[in-house]
């Protein structure tokens, strides 16, 4: 079976701002200004499912979007598609990610709506942050893959719809499905990458035990993470081949969907999880009332940010003067600005900001430094 896709290169390569691709493909020099973009960068301290700062060996957003770019392309490449277009979605799928993971995403989501504003959807974030944010100016089928990614949605086989979308004014992932077969496979690549990672990291993390896999996940699948990738990309390709449509085999997606339906279950739906929701619905909401207080009252005076004496301040005010030009020409107002903001944060940054607010260290210092306060009283008896 040759997969072909119905669009035309001229389509699939163009860019909303022209440029020559020089010694480079285009979906290669996609790839190379999705990885060295501060988005990309900060994925590295986004949490995948498990917030472990200090366990070296859970898995980052970074890592998962590293692995779905390399499952993608070993796929590609057995079904003699275009592995630099798959490892560039691969790459850039995720970039709209909030900290957190998917705890932070429904967090964000919530606030938004209770200010009138659109679902907040990581898809749509992630198109948003190549396009506005970040401005990468990367290719059509580029675009289209990151916004129609949609790896929580499971169906067993999957076929381009060939149309061309005005990505610019897409709000929501519902719907939506790739322009080509590439697009399609890092969809089903997502799952694969994910699905029997998220299962090794809650064993290592005591949240579940090996041996409560179900039967036909073990027997189908494996138990090993790398057994299951193997077993998963030879299948998709093999059936793929077959049926004419990008697809597991019957029998291979019957445990698929058990392997998922347990992961559900035991592991995103997981006590220690649900714990996690909880602290970060505060402090998310903190962070978002901080500087809602601050820019509704100062906008862009300068002095007043300043006055607070935290990173997080100071870094909002320099990303209002940077950016406010470009939301008025965007979006014609500044009503996502914050939320922007916090999307891009890292878990790391982000908890370090609430500590800033409920912790004024600032304050501290001028305490400490008087000599004062600090070694007689202020008054003699």
């Amino acid at each position: 079976m040759h997969f072909s896709n119905k669009l035309s290169d001229f389509t699939l390569t163009g860019r909303v701002k022209n440029r020559a691709d020089g010694v480079r493909s285009a979906y290669y020099r996609d790839t190379t200004a999705i990885i060295h973009s501060s988005p990309f960068r900060r994925l590295k301290h986004k949490t995948q499912v498990f917030f472990a700062p200090s366990n070296d060996h859970i898995c980052t957003r970074i890592e998962h979007v590293l692995h779905v770019a390399s499952i993608s392309s070993a796929i590609c490449s057995g079904m003699g598609l275009n592995t630099e277009l798959a490892w560039a979605i691969g790459v850039g799928h995720d970039l709209g990610h909030t900290p957190f993971g998917h705890i932070g995403e429904v967090i964000l989501n919530v606030l938004m709506q209770e200010k009138g504003l659109p679902k907040f959807e990581h898809e749509i974030n992630s198109l948003r942050v190549v396009d506005f944010l970040s401005s990468l100016n990367l290719t059509y089928a580029v675009r289209d893959g990151i916004v129609s990614h949609c790896g929580e949605h499971f169906v067993r086989t999957l076929e381009p719809d060939f149309k061309v979308k005005d990505l610019s004014n897409v709000k929501t992932k519902e719907g939506l499905i790739p322009a080509t077969w590439e697009g399609c496979v890092v969809r089903f690549s997502d799952q694969i990458a994910y699905m029997g990672r998220d299962f090794e990291d809650a064993v290592r993390l005591g949240i579940v035990k090996e041996d409560e896999l179900p039967e036909i996940c073990v027997k189908t699948l494996g138990t090993r993470n790398g057994d299951m990738i193997n077993t998963l990309v030879e299948d998709m390709i093999t059936s793929s081949e077959k049926e004419g449509v990008i697809c597991f085999s019957e029998g291979v997606f019957s445990a698929v969907r058990e392997m998922i339906n347990f992961n559900y279950k035991h592991i995103y739906k997981s006590p220690i999880l649900s714990g996690y929701q909880k602290y970060y619905t505060r402090l998310i909401r903190l962070i978002y009332n901080y500087l809602n207080d601050l820019f509704t009252t100062y906008a862009f005076d300068e002095e007043p940010y300043k006055a607070e004496g935290n990173m997080l301040s100071a870094g909002f005010y320099n990303y209002i003067t940077e950016k406010h030009k470009s939301y008025l020409e965007h979006d014609g107002n500044y009503d996502r600005i914050i939320f922007d903001y916090i999307s891009g944060m890292s878990d790391n940054f982000c908890i370090d900001c609430g500590n800033e607010i409920l912790k004024p260290e600032n304050l501290n210092r001028s305490i400490a430094s008087s000599l004062t306060g600090k070694w007689f009283d202020a008054k003699s008896e």
